[in-house]
């Protein structure tokens, strides 16, 4: 849920692989505070298996021509200009889309499944604006961290061609129970 900016010149300096995060320092940042992603599982391994490809460069995802450099924005573009030719191709209903387009795509579809707005535009690194911004502070962080690993699970669930398991629950006995949306559709699958 992160801008293309942010993901291409992120560092392994910002990654913390034992807490699960990954802090885009201030200067990176749209806002210019520093922001913490949460890694989902799924998160954590693709981070895992690109510091095995990234050798030795600092950047998580690297130049493929110059390791000392991050790889182009252009490049990510390229990619989901692909995928979308792929899915033509295949005959899926896939209509043309950007990088930044899944950053809406993930609050629209967190919103749909009941998730709390602040959490959502927290995760965005969203500026709260008004009397909201003076008085709430809250960072949300294990609510974020619950919420995105949810996200985590429901794009599993899609990828394994499976769309009415859209959100993962854990039984009412679980602690986390209480920071998952009250509205949330009665999951077909419980954790």
């Amino acid at each position: 849920m992160v801008r293309k900016s942010e993901l291409t010149e992120a560092t392994w300096g910002e990654v913390n692989f034992t807490q699960a995060t990954w802090t885009i320092p201030a200067e990176r940042m749209k806002r210019k505070r520093p922001h913490v992603v949460y890694l989902s599982r799924q998160a954590l391994d693709i981070f895992v298996a690109l510091k095995t490809c990234a050798g030795g460069s600092r950047y998580v995802l690297p130049s493929r021509y110059d390791p000392d450099i991050p790889m182009s924005k252009a490049t990510l573009n390229q990619v989901t200009t692909l995928a979308w030719k792929a899915a033509q191709q295949d005959g899926q209903p896939l209509g043309k889309f950007c990088v930044h387009d899944l950053r809406r795509t993930a609050s629209t579809l967190l919103h749909e499944a009941g998730y709390n707005t602040d959490w959502i535009e927290k995760c965005l690194a969203h500026e709260q604006k008004g009397v909201r911004a003076i008085y709430n502070k809250a960072e949300y962080a294990e609510q974020r961290r619950v919420m995105l690993q949810d996200w985590a699970d429901m794009i599993d669930l899609w990828v394994k061609g499976d769309p009415a398991l859209w959100v993962v629950v854990p039984p009412p006995s679980s602690p986390l129970s209480m920071l998952r949306p009250p509205s949330s559709p009665t999951p077909l699958i419980a954790e």
